[in-house]
């Protein structure tokens, strides 16, 4: 079972963060549903706060108690080194990735470690892109980016809408997210960074384009829809702006099945139009913020990383994403839903995507890729299992 063949490290996963909120529920899950005779560990810069939660963690099994605590500091090259060296999967949730992320992704790369992150920036992913992938490919790591809500739900619904179709040329498929939960406070920090570094996030993607091969013959690409109420669901639909159309793009110009040419675009799906228009109201009142650095800096303070609301506000969220799939004079209808998006959920993409990797038969790859690509269907029938709903509507 044991794809990479680094069997000989002392730990299939090891967890770096798990003393953040969003970290700390991947770790809960892991306790939860890991296989038998799992090999992991924790990794930060705080013995005590890793300490407290291993014993959060004992309370749910009390084998964990003896569960190994790593020294990783974002600062300290060496310990991340040491880290990846040990490791088969990294797992991390120490965001912002554009401030915190990349001497992790480097030493993983370097050392041939898959690894496995929950960004949604796409600034940071083309950078890491550009400066790492030859390395992973080299030493055969998978950079797997954005495997939790940003952008599992997306890329895996994309991937499952494109095989009910069947179709044998251009496929167009549009994905609707609805969703009923709260942001963490990682993700917000992030997405300021992301909104206040527009010419930075354009100068990435030119270098990424530059460096990234295209598919021969075939071509894949996100469009930018626009707003308008889609008859066949029934809602008013805004374009999303966020890193899922990218990962899907780039799923459908790494795997053929996609067909000769494919379009996918994104967007936010409202019931009425006054919702429509008090959501594009209120992105756009962030963005703006995000330009003016006291601004932006007052409200960074508003909302502190690691922080998250409580479980029974977790268990009332939920999310669907809607898809429509066209191609050879057909359509198809699916939908992926489950239950809170921000927290619970995520946690839950991120420990099965780093299980998967450690475990699963997966397809030969290596370099940055996406969930589809390196993980497909395995990783899909795992979130089934874990109570994710894939399905045929129509």
């Amino acid at each position: 079972m044991a794809e990479t063949g680094k069997t000989d490290r002392p730990f299939d996963i090891v967890l770096f963060g798990a003393t953040g909120f969003t970290g700390a529920l991947t770790a809960e899950y892991l306790a939860r549903h890991a296989p038998s005779g799992l090999r992991w560990a924790l990794a930060g810069r705080s013995p005590d706060k890793l300490a407290r939660v291993r014993d959060q963690l004992a309370a749910i099994d009390p084998a964990l108690a003896d569960l190994e605590l790593l020294h990783a500091e974002v600062g300290d090259p060496a310990s991340l080194a040491d880290v990846a060296s040990r490791a088969r999967v990294v797992i991390t949730t120490v965001g912002p990735y554009l401030t915190y992320g990349e001497p992790l992704v480097a030493a993983c790369a370097d050392a041939g470690t898959d690894y496995v992150d929950l960004t949604g920036e796409p600034e940071f992913v083309d950078r890491m892109y550009v400066a790492h992938n030859a390395a992973a490919e080299r030493s055969g790591a998978r950079i797997v980016h954005a495997c939790g809500f940003d952008s599992v739900p997306h890329d895996l619904g994309a991937m499952y809408t494109v095989e009910q179709l069947g179709a044998q040329g251009p496929v167009s498929v549009r994905g609707v997210v609805r969703a009923s939960g709260m942001f963490s406070g990682g993700t917000f920090h992030s997405a300021m960074t992301a909104m206040s570094r527009g010419k930075q996030m354009k100068q990435a993607s030119s270098a990424r384009r530059k460096a990234e091969p295209k598919p021969q013959g075939r071509t894949s690409r996100a469009v930018a829809g626009k707003p308008h109420r889609d008859s066949l669901l029934g809602y008013w639909l805004l374009p999303m702006p966020t890193i899922d159309p990218a990962v899907v793009a780039r799923s459908g110009a790494a795997l053929a099945s996609y067909g000769p040419e494919f379009r996918y675009a994104h967007y936010a799906g409202t019931k009425t139009l006054r919702y429509a228009a008090g959501g594009a109201a209120g992105v756009t009142a962030i963005a703006l913020s995000a330009q003016v650095k006291p601004l932006r800096n007052l409200l960074l303070g508003k909302v502190k990383q690691g922080d998250g609301p409580d479980e029974s506000r977790r268990e009332k969220s939920w999310f669907t994403v809607d898809f429509v799939g066209e191609g050879d004079g057909r359509s198809v209808h699916t939908r992926v839903s489950g239950g809170d998006p921000g927290y619970g959920e995520t946690a839950k993409m991120l420990a099965e995507s780093a299980l998967c990797l450690a475990f699963d038969d997966n397809p030969p790859t290596s370099g940055q890729v996406t969930t589809a690509q390196a993980m497909g269907a395995n990783l899909l029938a795992r979130l089934q299992a874990a109570g994710i709903r894939f399905e045929v509507v129509a």
